[in-house]
């Protein structure tokens, strides 16, 4: 039995609807999804529901935003199984107003380079509450500025380092988003470590208790990478899981559902921790 836990939607910056995405996860044979949008978890009753009707198993799951201040840069924490949702509430909203303001400067620096309209940008947002870079990407392919959401445009819009329209704040710190998730009672994950090269904070976290697992198994890491992962955490008796972090039309690489995968015995950790506390 296996599980592809990290997986996005329409709800924040994915291009399928939540039952277009667990149908597939039926038609391919996962037992268990969950759902990780970015700084929501309203995807949780009908994920359910849509997943009792498919026969896949739904782990409630959200990917937070927060931040290593001793470093000074971005990390995502998958949070799965929270009993007390409600006690997140208030960080996910805090995170979605401070993308949503810094959505609102990026849409106005890009409007001064390209004859699009906001207009143009939001028509894609679907069930999304935040504009993503792939929804203005989308406006800016539909008026033949590129052909593709990843290449030349987007590394010199949103290049996290040299965009010339990139808008970035802090976010919370990652210390208080780890300890709202053990208050609501969910197991803490570091997303794709190499991401946002958070090998070192993995350190940090764990010595201290406050992580529960790492994400091992992600496009973003390659063997090598995945087996230094793998030893992290074995040396801190850590979850591990894999997640495709698909995004379908807005994938950054070419990464079907179920490409990376979780299985039985690491979800049955999750699914014991959270219970236990």
């Amino acid at each position: 039995m296996k599980g592809d836990l990290h997986v996005h939607t329409t709800l924040s910056d994915g291009s399928l609807g939540m039952e277009e995405v667990i149908a597939q996860a039926k038609r391919i044979g996962l037992d268990f999804i969950s759902i990780t949008d970015h700084d929501t978890m309203s995807s949780v009753s009908r994920a359910k529901v849509l997943g009792e009707r498919y026969g896949v198993q739904t782990i409630p799951g959200v990917e937070l935003t927060a931040w290593d201040k001793t470093r000074n840069r971005k990390v995502h924490i998958l949070c799965y199984a929270p009993q007390k949702p409600d006690r997140l509430e208030g960080i996910c909203r805090r995170c979605s107003e401070i993308r949503q303001s810094c959505a609102k400067e990026t849409v106005e620096n890009v409007l001064k380079l390209y004859p699009i309209t906001a207009e143009d940008i939001t028509k894609h947002l679907s069930g999304s509450k935040s504009i993503y870079k792939q929804h203005i990407l989308h406006a800016l392919i539909e008026y033949g500025y590129s052909t593709h959401f990843y290449g030349k445009l987007n590394d010199e819009l949103f290049n996290e380092k040299t965009g010339s329209c990139i808008v970035e704040r802090e976010y919370p710190d990652v210390n208080y988003v780890l300890e709202l998730i053990h208050s609501a009672r969910g197991a803490a994950v570091l997303a794709h470590p190499m991401v946002y090269d958070s090998v070192d904070l993995i350190d940090d976290l764990a010595s201290n208790g406050k992580l529960d697992g790492i994400e091992v198994y992600h496009y973003s890491a390659d063997e090598e990478q995945q087996a230094m992962l793998l030893a992290k955490a074995n040396e801190y008796d850590l979850i591990v899981t894999g997640g495709s972090d698909f995004h379908g039309l807005y994938n950054m690489r070419p990464t079907h559902l179920g490409m990376y995968t979780t299985d039985k015995d690491n979800i049955d950790r999750i699914l014991r921790l959270c219970s236990k506390k």
